[in-house]
């Protein structure tokens, strides 16, 4: 039954993204393969993807609808699947579609230590009418401060409501199943407390919670801090989808049930809306460095309106369309992933790392390039790895970036999808998992310096 609903749900909301697009005005001319013009003013001067460059492009994103809706066209890659149409025809309007959408700057609560040991105790969750707001307080001006409050909208500002993950911070069990962790603090990075749309108080889910999790090497409590932008490898976001129907008292049928639970650890899909087509959750190191955004190649990343548009984007689908994001807030975070940086890298240069970047420099570096050791999109038929993505009709654009390799040693388990278990098995002749052949036939000693290398990166 379950199953049926997911499907008819995606149905109808294909036919919705459908209707709206033959019934809205015309949009403008979709994207191109030329190269979009930039429509911030006044960069002459600054060095491209500087903290000051970034800043300049601000006011545009703020004020400007134009500028909103050309970095929208300037960014697809593929204006015919469902992700661009649905943006197309919804966003950047002005006064109708997405913009037209009520703002949303609920109330929130962290869940700090005390909160959660409230929680765990059976406390109801309730956020008061004198909760702060993320939007309380002056505008940010300095770059500092944009960081500073994007940080907090990281870790604060939720996505949308997920009631069930009460359970979870109740039940120690549930907990570990679905991957919740706390911080050397005691707080529950990913969740927090909301006065939801309706006015019910209940728990919702941040950005946080997918991309944020224990420093490298951490034990069990956690001793060696904690990281923003880190993938969380442990949430299995399948295994709550599961838990959400049996907190309704619903069984799922067994496809559906079999579907999410393939998904495992590390791999997610927010906008199941559009499609359950699962990925591995990726770090956000290096951004200012990609050119390109998504596993899928979905968005050029021109400017920092690319990657503005795409946050406000989601936020909105992750709602279920009843609200858009305060764009003061969308903007802050962009400021804050753009400040991001990876954890510390220990290892120390030997011969045998330095043999390795020579056989990556001859074997990998057309498609991995420094700094973020990403490049540009392959076509599917090229690297022949899982091809559901690549061709699906809600983001495929027939091409895969190539993985950023920033901290890439640390970032198993591998491939867009994410069933490769280390690096070893990654270059290893014998792996079955088919596509990205590249490294698997050179001799074992060739292919373990190169791993040494990896490390390094």
């Amino acid at each position: 039954m379950i199953a049926r609903v997911h499907a008819a749900a995606r149905s109808c909301l294909i036919l919705v993204a459908s209707l709206a697009i033959a019934c809205s005005d015309p949009p403008a001319p979709p994207a191109t393969t030329s190269e979009p013009r930039d429509p911030t003013p006044r960069l002459e001067g600054l060095e491209p993807w500087s903290d000051a460059w970034i800043l300049a492009h601000g006011e545009s994103y703020l004020e400007d609808p134009r500028a909103r809706r050309e970095a929208l066209e300037g960014s697809l890659t593929q204006p015919d699947n469902l992700y661009s149409q649905a943006r197309l025809a919804q966003y950047g309007h002005g006064t109708r579609g997405w913009d037209a959408l009520p703002e949303w700057s609920p109330r929130t609560l962290p869940i700090d230590r005390a909160r959660a040991d409230a929680i765990a105790s059976g406390a109801p969750i309730e956020v008061p009418d004198d909760a702060p707001r993320l939007t309380d307080g002056p505008r940010p001006t300095t770059w500092r401060e944009w960081v500073a409050l994007g940080r907090r909208v990281f870790r604060e500002m939720p996505l949308r409501s997920e009631p069930y993950w009460t359970t979870a911070l109740r039940d120690p069990e549930v907990a570990a199943r679905l991957g919740v962790e706390h911080a050397p603090d005691g707080s529950v990075p990913g969740l927090v407390l909301v006065r939801d749309v309706d006015g019910e108080s209940r728990v919702g889910i941040t950005c946080a919670l997918c991309h944020s999790a224990s420093r490298p090497g951490a034990r069990g409590a956690h001793d060696e801090g904690w990281v923003d932008g880190r993938a969380r490898r442990t949430l299995d976001y399948g295994l709550a989808r599961i838990e959400l129907a049996r907190s309704f008292g619903r069984t799922l049928e067994p496809e559906a049930e079999a579907r999410f639970s393939s998904w495992g650890r590390g791999r997610a899909d927010v906008l199941e809306e559009l499609s359950d087509v699962p990925i591995a959750i990726p770090d956000l190191y290096a951004l200012r460095e990609l050119r390109w955004l998504t596993q899928g190649a979905t968005l050029r990343h021109v400017t920092p309106l690319a990657l503005a548009v795409r946050q406000e984007t989601q936020f909105v689908q992750a709602n279920h369309l009843r609200t858009r994001p305060p764009r003061v807030l969308v903007w802050a975070l962009v400021t804050f992933l753009y400040a991001i940086e990876p954890p510390p890298n220990d290892v120390q240069v030997d011969a045998e790392m330095l043999r390795g970047r020579a056989i990556f420099e001859r074997e990998c570096a057309d498609c991995h390039q420094a700094p973020s050791w990403s490049g540009d999109p392959v076509a599917l038929d090229r690297i022949g790895t899982h091809p559901e993505l690549a061709e699906g009709h809600a983001r495929g654009t027939g091409t895969y970036r190539p993985s950023p390799l920033v901290r890439v040693s640390d970032a198993a388990p591998y491939l867009h999808h994410g069933v490769v278990v280390d690096l070893a098995s990654m270059l290893s002749p014998d792996r079955s998992e088919p596509g990205h052949r590249f490294g698997t036939e050179l001799p074992i000693d060739e292919r373990a310096a190169l791993i040494s290398f990896l490390g390094s990166l």
